[in-house]
C-alpha cells in the first residue's frame, strides 16, 4: 500500500514504456515516467497534440527520451499498423499503459469497424493493441500492463445482448460498461498469463475524479452535465497530475501486485494518494470475463499467447 506521502516513481532507467493518450492523464503519466528515466512512446490520434506533448515533456525534462506515434484506437487497421511498426523497430517493451478513452458522447457513435465508440475505443482498441504488442512484452524480463479503469465501473454491467448499444444507447451506461470491461481485461489477462507462463504483471488503476479533457468534453459541449462538471471542477476534482499517481503506482511501484487495482485513497476514491481501489463483484466473475475475452477475440480478430 502506498503511504500518505506523495508517491515518487522509482527509477525507470533502462525500461521502455508505451502510454496511450497524449493529454491529461496520459501526458502526466508519460512525463513522470520520462523524468524517472524511462524511454517513453506516446500513442495518440492527433499528430499536432502528440508532437506538442512530446516537446513539452522534453522541455520539462531535457534528458527525456520521448517520442510520439500516431494511432487511432477506434480503428483496428490503425492499431495493426502501429503495432507492426513498433514490433519491427523495438527489441522489447517493459510497460504498456492503456489510458486513452472517450466518455459519454450524447449520441451513439460508431468506430470505423462498427463498434460503439466507447466500447470500441476504451476497451476493444486496447485489447487489440495489447495482443499485438505481446511479442515485445514477452521479451521483457519484468513486463507490466496497466489498464486505466474508473469508479464508473462500479455501476457497470457487461450486456452481451446490447454490447454495442445497438438496442438502446445511454451514454453513461455505455461508458460504465467500457470501464468495467477494462478492469475485467486486467484481471483476465493476469489469469491467462499465470496459466500460460506469459510472465506478465497485469493490473489496473483509476484516477478518481480528475480534471481532464475527457471529463470536460463529455456529454457534448452545450449539455447541462458539461456545464456542471466545469463549474465544480476547481472545487471537487483533483488535478490530472494527482489523478495519474494511482496509474504510476500500478505501473512502477515495487509494492503493486498482480491483479491489483489502485485509486485515490480519499472519500469515495475521488481524490487522494494512491491506495487500494474497490473492485465491483461483477468485475471478478471469471465466467463472464472468459466470455468477454472470447467475444473480444472474435470481434477484433487478434490472438494472445
Amino acid at each position: 500500500m502506498a503511504s500518505k506521502q506523495l508517491f515518487s516513481v522509482p527509477a525507470q532507467t533502462g525500461r521502455s514504456a508505451i502510454v496511450t493518450g497524449v493529454g491529461g492523464l496520459g501526458f502526466e503519466t508519460a512525463l513522470a515516467l520520462a523524468r524517472a528515466g524511462a524511454e517513453v512512446t506516446l500513442l495518440g490520434r492527433n499528430p499536432d497534440k502528440g508532437l506538442d506533448a512530446a516537446r513539452k515533456i522534453r522541455a520539462a525534462s531535457p534528458n527525456a527520451a520521448v517520442k510520439f506515434e500516431l494511432v487511432d484506437l477506434a480503428s483496428l487497421a490503425s492499431i495493426k499498423a502501429v503495432c507492426s511498426k513498433l514490433v519491427a523497430e523495438r527489441p522489447s517493451l517493459d510497460l504498456l499503459v492503456n489510458n486513452a478513452g472517450v466518455m459519454a458522447p450524447p449520441k451513439r457513435r460508431l468506430t470505423v469497424d462498427g463498434f460503439e465508440l466507447q466500447f470500441g475505443t476504451n476497451y476493444l482498441g486496447h485489447f487489440a493493441l495489447t495482443a499485438q504488442l505481446m511479442p515485445l512484452l514477452r521479451k521483457s524480463s519484468r513486463p507490466r500492463v496497466v489498464q486505466v479503469s474508473s469508479i464508473a465501473h462500479l455501476k457497470g454491467a457487461i450486456d452481451f445482448d446490447n454490447l454495442q448499444s445497438e438496442r438502446s444507447y445511454k451514454p453513461m451506461v455505455a461508458y460504465n460498461q467500457s470501464k468495467l470491461a477494462n478492469l475485467m481485461f486486467a484481471l483476465e489477462l493476469q489469469r491467462r498469463s499465470d496459466r500460460g507462463g506469459w510472465n506478465i504483471m497485469s493490473n489496473a488503476a483509476h484516477p478518481g475524479v480528475a480534471s481532464t479533457d475527457l471529463v470536460s468534453n463529455a456529454f457534448g459541449q452545450s449539455s447541462i452535465q458539461t456545464f456542471i462538471f466545469r463549474l465544480l471542477a476547481p472545487l471537487a476534482f483533483q488535478s490530472a497530475a494527482m489523478g495519474s499517481l494511482p496509474i504510476l503506482y500500478a505501473a512502477t511501484a515495487l509494492q503493486s501486485a498482480n491483479s491489483g487495482y489502485y485509486g485515490p485513497d480519499g472519500m469515495m476514491e475521488m481524490k487522494g494518494m494512491p491506495g487500494a481501489g474497490k473492485i465491483a463483484p461483477q468485475a471478478q466473475d471469471p465466467i463472464v470475463a472468459a466470455k468477454l475475452w472470447d467475444t473480444s477475440v472474435r470481434l477484433t480478430g487478434v490472438e494472445f499467447g
